[in-house]
This record gives structure tokens, sequence and C-alpha cells, in this order.
């Protein structure tokens, strides 16, 4: 079965960084996509980061442009999400989703909090 796995989130002082992971399995991993969301309190759910299958396409959400790198070890089955300069408003839940076998598949999430 697809399982998603996210981990690496906490609590960061603004300027700080964090790197998040994205663990899977059940699926062929090499072949799909892989994005990150995140929801804010009170907000929708929103896109961040995506990375094609063969890692030289990646796209990014405005508000993280120059400071989130995505990047993916297709040995590992892992995508990580490089946070640097982190501000307040980066504080929310953040999910890995895949997409195989035409249905969305979401990991539980992990928590990133930036406060001083």
């Amino acid at each position: 079965q697809v399982q998603l796995v996210e981990s690496g989130g906490g609590l960061v002082q603004p300027g700080g960084s964090l790197r998040l992971s994205c663990a899977a399995s059940g699926f062929t991993f090499s072949s799909y996509a892989i994005s990150w969301y995140r929801q804010a309190p009170g907000k929708e759910r929103e896109l961040v980061a995506i990375i094609l299958r063969t890692a030289t396409v990646t796209n990014y959400a405005d508000s993280v442009k120059g400071r989130f790198t995505i990047s993916r070890d297709n040995a590992k089955n892992t995508v990580y999400l490089q946070m640097n300069n982190l501000k307040p408003e980066d504080t929310a839940v953040y999910y890995c989703k895949a997409s195989p076998y035409g249905s969305p598949y979401w990991g539980q999430g992990t928590q990133v909090t930036v406060s001083s």
C-alpha cells in the first residue's frame, strides 16, 4: 500500500533552517512527481514545491522561491525540502503528496513552527 511519511519538522527561530524528509513506499517512486504542501491554521492547504520524477524540473510557490529547495533521492525513495531563512508566516503543517495509480496520497504531515 502507498505510504508517505514526513519527518524533520520542529520549532525554529526566524532566519533559521530545517530540512523536511518524505519517505515513500508502495509504488515505483522514481516514476512520479512528488510535491510538498502546507496548511496553516485557518487557511487552505497550498502547494509549496514540486519535483518531477527525473529531478531536473522543480517549481516553487512565489512565497518560498529563493529560500526553499526541493530535491529527491530515488535510491532512497525520499524527497527533501530544505527550508532556509524561515519566517513566522512559514508556520504550518507540511505534507508531501504523490499521485500513483491515478489517486492522490498524502502523508500525515509534520509541524513547522517559526517563532522567537
